[in-house]
């Protein structure tokens, strides 16, 4: 499947999206530009631009990423930092990105299996090229994926509880 500028090439079996009612509008053009490219989205609301708390949305999207059910995620807000909800369930690494050197970074140092977008932040032309950039992108692996491990292992022991023990 192609996107310009980006040709995505890698096994996505479907994306969990969600959005609150600051990011609804961008989140419906995101989820029709994926599912134009032949990707299945699994879309976890809001349906409407009528404020809702977004700790709801998120984390049914970022439990689907955990629970296999989706490959990926992405999150669309106003700013982004929708992403705090997403981090906090363990196997979760969500960036916020606002270009697309950060989406691509996002996927090869950090090989994160979520982004969060902030509508208020872009373009949709914009969004769109973030997203096709980050599924793009592979992950480097080598030293970055020693810091993803220290990272995890940071989680498993914090407190003796996870994350996701306490969502």
């Amino acid at each position: 499947m192609k996107t310009a500028p980006h040709e995505i090439d890698i096994a996505v079996t479907s994306i969990a999206i969600a959005s609150d009612h600051a990011g609804f509008k961008y989140k419906a053009f995101l989820k029709s530009h994926l599912e134009s490219n032949g990707i299945k989205v699994d879309d976890f609301g809001t349906d409407s631009p009528a404020p809702v708390d977004y700790p709801d949305f998120v984390r049914a999207a970022a439990r689907s990423v955990v629970d296999g059910k989706n490959t990926l995620g992405i999150i669309v807000g106003g700013s982004g930092n929708e992403a705090i909800v997403a981090n906090r369930h363990r196997g979760i690494r969500c960036a916020v990105v606002w270009n697309e050197q950060t989406a691509r970074l996002a996927k090869e140092h950090g090989d994160c299996n979520m982004i969060a977008i902030g509508q208020r932040m872009m373009s949709k032309e914009e969004a769109i090229a973030v997203v096709d950039t980050w599924l793009a992108a592979d992950f480097k692996g080598g030293r970055h994926q020693r810091r993803i491990d220290q990272i995890d292992e940071i989680t498993k022991n914090q407190n003796g509880r996870t994350a996701s023990d306490i969502l």
